[in-house]
């Protein structure tokens, strides 16, 4: 008992794990549903504190800043207190924090492979879903990796506004994964968002007209969805191989994610909705390079009044990303966006051809990234 309490006091008494991750850029012009804009920037540089508190918990809090030459953006992203010790691979967490959903939703950007979320991240979840919460995982005790999350959250973070509500979004989530040999690995997932902050016209879909507000201010490090409706399904599938499990030298990735909104407002029928997908390739062929390859889709009801107009943006990214060490990257990306199908110019910022040059350095111990 006195080697347990000594071991606890000293934890708490450690000092916090803090880290520093810079995301600089330049981009040659704005895009549709970018979440960059034309010129130098900084996109979602993060300051985290993480803090574990005995055997029983840890905390953690992030800062984001966002800027460009015209305007700067602080946000806190992340502030929660997370339980260390519930039997059964249970977790609790409790105040800010990134939901479950999807297969990206969870990660920072800055781990991501590509400079900016496919489209339907961005049109849908505001390029990446968090709020003030409860959120309840458990790791089932299965041979494959199984994980099931409950969350509940209070919905002003995708809607942007206060609704009022004391659950104004709630969430289910499940994870498959394991080994399909030495060489290669498979997870799959499945996940709900019910969002009832669209109720009895508490709001209305971020439409139309709301849509082109945050385009005419071009700028805007909107954190909300730009189209939304009660109920949204996601599902995604991830494969990846390295030699003998060895993802040092080399790797390949495919990802794909599909997502649909449902009810965008009351005056929608059942063939009334958003949808979205995309699916991506990326290759580590040497330990410090690596490419990729994405396409995605994106097709929108647009509001207006009792009625809706079709819109589709088709986009595709290819990049090229070399990593001196494990805490930097210097990454070149050409975006390209083709515009299927409009109403009124709200896909006008939609660019044909963009490049990006992105460069993302870490200080401090931070979390390890996710499959």
């Amino acid at each position: 008992m006195a080697v347990f309490v000594a071991g606890t006091a000293q934890a708490e008494l450690s000092a916090p794990d803090i880290s520093l991750t810079i995301d600089a850029y330049h981009k040659s012009t704005d895009t549709a549903l970018g979440g960059r804009t034309e010129g130098w920037g900084l996109s979602h540089t993060e300051l985290a504190l993480k803090q574990q508190f005995g055997n029983l918990m840890s905390g953690k809090l992030t800062a984001v800043m966002e800027a460009n030459e015209e305007e700067t953006d602080f946000s806190i992203e992340e502030a929660y207190l997370q339980t260390l010790s519930l039997p059964a691979g249970m977790t609790l967490r409790g105040g800010r924090f990134l939901s479950d959903i999807g297969y990206l939703n969870g990660q920072h950007p800055h781990a991501d492979s590509f400079v900016e979320r496919p489209l339907l991240y961005r049109a849908f979840l505001g390029g990446h879903y968090y709020d003030d919460g409860l959120g309840l995982s458990l790791v089932m005790p299965t041979d494959l990796y199984w994980r099931i999350s409950a969350e509940a959250f209070d919905g002003d973070q995708l809607s942007e506004t206060d609704s009022g509500r004391t659950v104004g979004t709630w969430a289910l989530s499940t994870s498959l994964g394991g080994d399909l040999s030495d060489s290669q690995s498979w997870q799959a997932g499945f996940s709900y968002l019910r969002n009832r902050t669209l109720e009895a016209g508490e709001h209305d879909e971020h439409d139309h007209h709301d849509h082109h507000d945050h385009e005419e201010e071009g700028h805007g490090h909107s954190h909300g969805a730009e189209y939304t409706g009660k109920h949204m399904y996601l599902a995604d599938l991830v494969w990846k191989w390295a030699p003998q499990g060895n993802n040092r030298n080399q790797q390949l990735t495919l990802s794909a994610e599909y997502a649909r909104v449902t009810d965008p407002n009351e005056y929608a029928n059942s063939k009334e909705y958003h949808e979205g997908w995309y699916g991506s390739a990326v290759y580590r062929f040497a330990p410090q390079w690596s490419a990729g390859l994405r396409h995605g889709r994106l097709d929108v009801q647009m509001g207006h009044d009792d009625h809706f107009h079709e819109g589709a943006l088709e986009e595709t990214a290819v990049m090229l990303a070399w990593n001196p060490s494990h805490t930097q990257t210097l990454r070149l990306q050409y975006t390209h966006q083709n515009v299927r199908q409009d109403w009124d110019d709200t896909f006008d910022a939609a660019a044909d051809d963009v490049l990006t040059l992105q460069y993302i350095i870490s200080f401090g111990a931070h979390d390890a990234h996710s499959f």
